[in-house]
Parts: structure tokens; sequence; C-alpha cells
């Protein structure tokens, strides 16, 4: 296939199951982090802040990153870069295996891993969206799934991995794993650009992978930062962020600590995974059906998300923490489905693409701030109930700032709408006219 605009088919069905494979060989392994955490805790005797910063440089390269892998997606194509980001990860993996310091990990499964994630995650997405136009949102939810279905899958695949190769071991084999994301790449295979004036013209109306130059200016486009509506999004994604990497981070450690079966926490997590795709796809389905704004939406489940984490660590039973998981799953997966695209409502389809930056950019401070302070909190009360208190708190206190931007939101379109009333009376012959 040499198509000259998006074929709507054809060889973007092997993009997005290339793309389904690379959710699932980066997003999918940071998920399930977790596993590694009372091991590598327990062998460097240290803190658990200590222990939590390996995740959150994870997650802070993973953001931090985005503008690079922006830029090296322009500057050669998503095959390179995707590449590139598997042989990153591959190596962080293989590297941490050396278990040389603590300082070593955050080099390695934090620096490396997080940019590795980051270099293939963010061209697959964008290769989807240059392949499909008229299929986009089922291609993108194809793909996208693939970090649910490979994290139901690695839950228990992990922990026999520890238990069997220990977690130094287990690294070894996750990394080898993960150079299949460089056969994920060279599947990315890029539309051809147009040749003619005509051609050129027609590509651009379809969304021609070769002919979307804007991305070039994403990142560095500060001007949306002068609307209040999306700093106080930035706020809340700052807030939910922080909240977001503690429970998949401490979950796995609360767990034990109760005295459950070695297996029950990669069950957990499995669940955990399920429960969240069931979230992504009935959550992308109701704001289809526009029964409530997406941003009223967002501020109800991401309170409910909060409210649920505050109350998990209260009923200590089995089957009571497994209902809250499934819980906090599917809420979870909930806000995943419309956070991001609510920024539309905010910024416009037109500075969609900068907007999302922006968020990106911002976001990763929570993705920081959040696992420290959490693990901090356990320290200090050598509990890891507080790491969920803290979580739900966050993310409670994120919604504040959706309620606010949807209140700034309304008022404007109330002006609007103020405005042309105010203009068809000033002008009634060009309304009658129109």
């Amino acid at each position: 296939m040499n198509s000259r605009r998006p074929p709507d088919g054809g060889y973007g069905w092997v993009v997005v199951i290339s793309a389904f494979f690379i959710m699932g060989l980066t997003a999918a392994v940071l998920k399930n982090f977790g596993l590694f955490f009372l091991d590598i805790q327990s062998h460097f005797q240290v803190m658990t802040s200590t222990t939590s910063w390996v995740t959150s440089t994870t997650i802070g390269m993973f953001h931090l990153g985005a503008p690079l892998a922006s830029v090296l997606t322009l500057r050669f194509s998503q095959r390179v870069v995707i590449i590139l980001g598997g042989l990153l990860s591959a190596s962080g993996m293989l590297l941490a295996s050396l278990d040389l310091s603590l300082p070593w990990l955050y080099l390695t499964m934090g620096v490396m891993q997080g940019l590795g994630i980051c270099f293939a995650w963010i061209p697959a997405n964008s290769m989807v969206s240059h392949y499909f136009v008229k299929w986009r949102p089922i291609a993108y939810s194809i793909a996208s799934s693939g970090e649910c279905v490979f994290a139901i899958l690695f839950s228990p695949f992990f922990q026999w991995l520890i238990e069997t190769y220990s977690w130094q071991g287990a690294l070894i084999i996750i990394g080898g794993l993960q150079l299949n994301l460089c056969v994920c790449g060279a599947l990315m295979r890029p539309l051809e650009a147009p040749q003619s004036p005509t051609q050129e013209t027609k590509d651009n109306l379809e969304g021609d992978a070769a002919q979307l130059p804007p991305k070039r200016k994403v990142i560095f486009q500060f001007s949306l930062l002068r609307k209040p509506e999306l700093l106080f999004y930035i706020l809340f994604a700052i807030f939910a962020a922080a909240g977001f990497f503690i429970p998949p981070l401490f979950l796995v450690p609360f767990v034990n600590s109760l005295g459950m079966d070695k297996y029950w926490p990669a069950l957990i997590l499995s669940i955990l995974a399920l429960a969240d795709l069931a979230g992504r796809l009935l959550c992308g389905w109701f704001a289809n059906m526009r029964v409530v704004r997406n941003l009223q939406l967002l501020t109800m489940v991401v309170t409910l998300l909060g409210v649920v984490l505050l109350l998990l660590p209260i009923n200590q039973s089995y089957w009571a923490i497994m209902v809250f998981v499934c819980l906090y799953g599917f809420l979870f997966g909930c806000v995943v489905a419309i956070h991001v695209t609510s920024i539309v409502d905010i910024v416009s389809l037109e500075g969609f693409d900068n907007g999302l930056g922006l968020f990106m950019l911002f976001r990763s401070f929570g993705g920081f701030i959040g696992p420290p302070a959490a693990g901090w909190l356990v320290d200090q009360t050598n509990d890891y109930s507080s790491a969920f208190y803290l979580s739900g708190a966050c993310l409670i206190s994120s919604a504040v700032f959706v309620v606010l931007v949807d209140c700034i939101l309304q008022k404007k379109k109330c002006i609007e709408a103020e405005d042309q009333r105010s203009n068809a009376k000033d002008n009634p012959d060009a309304e009658k006219i129109n």
C-alpha cells in the first residue's frame, strides 16, 4: 500500500495492531512496576520514599520527553523514533539488572525506561491518526486497549518471573520483551508525500501523515496559557497526576502488608486492568451520547475516584479490597477516556495539539511529586493507608478546578449568546436576510 492519503483500512490495521503491542510493552510495563517495589526496597534497605523515586523518575521522563519525541518524529519519522524508544527501554531494563546501586536504577529504570516509553508511545498514537480519518475513533480504541490487555497478562507473569529468577532476572526478560518495540516500529510504514499540488490539497484535507507540520509548534507555543480556563485545567492535571500514580505503586505493598497470599497482588492488578478497560469503553460510549457535558462527567468520575481511594484502605478484608479495586479501576478508565478529549472543549479543535502538549508537560510535575510524597507519609506513619488518603485527597481537589473550568466556559457561552442576540436586535434587516 503506497497510498498518498490515509487509507482508512488496509495496511492501517497493521499499524493499529503494532500500536496495540506498543501500548502493552510500554504503559502496561509501567503499570506493573509496583510488583518490584518491595524487593528493591528490601534489597537496598532504604525508605519507601527513596524507592518510590524510581517510578517517579520514569513517569516524569515519560511526560518531559514528549517535546523531544515530537521534534525527533518531525526530523526523522515515527518508525525511527519508535525503534529508538525500543532500544532505550530494553537497554534501561538490561542495565538496571546489573544491580549497581539505587541511583543506577534512577538512571536506567527511571530516565532510560521513561524516555524509551515516551519515544515509543507518542509516535505510535501519532501514526494511528495519520492512517485513519473516518475510522480513527475505533482505531484509537483498539490500539489503546493494548495497555489494559497486557496489564492483565503481565501482572501474574511478572510475579512469576520475580519469584523464579529474582527481580534482577525478571528485568532482563522484560528488557528482552521490550526489544519487540523495534519490530513494532519497523511495521510503522510512513505514508508517501504527495507529488502534485492537486494531490497535496486532497491529502491535506484528509489528514495526510506527511502534511501535518503544525506538530512542530505544539510543545513550544505557550500563548494558550493566557486562557484562565486552560490554566485551571493544568492545575487539575497536576493534582490529578499526583493522585493517579500513587495507587499503582503502593497497591501491591499495601496488599502484602495485610498478609495476603503471594499471588493475590498479581490477581488484583489483573482485575484492576480489566476494570480499567471496561471503564474506558463504557465511558467513551456514554460521553458520545452527550447526556451531560464532558467536563461535568469528568467532575463526577474524578470525585468518585477520589472517594473510592479514601475508602479503599478502611475495610481490609480480601473481598472488600477486591470490590474497591474494581471500582477504582473502572473509574480510572472513565477518567482516562475523557480527560484528554475535554481539552477540545477548552481550547477548540484548532488549539488541541498545543493544549495537549502543555497539558502533558505540566502534568509531569504531579507525577514527580505524588509518589515520593506518598512514600514520605508511609515512612512517617508506617502505614500504607496514608498513601491512598493522599491520592484520594489530590483527586477530589483536582475536581474543584474542573468545576471552575466548566463555569468559565459556560459564562463565556452566555456572554457570546447575549452578544449575538444584541447584534440581531441592532441589525434586524440582516436577520431577515439570513
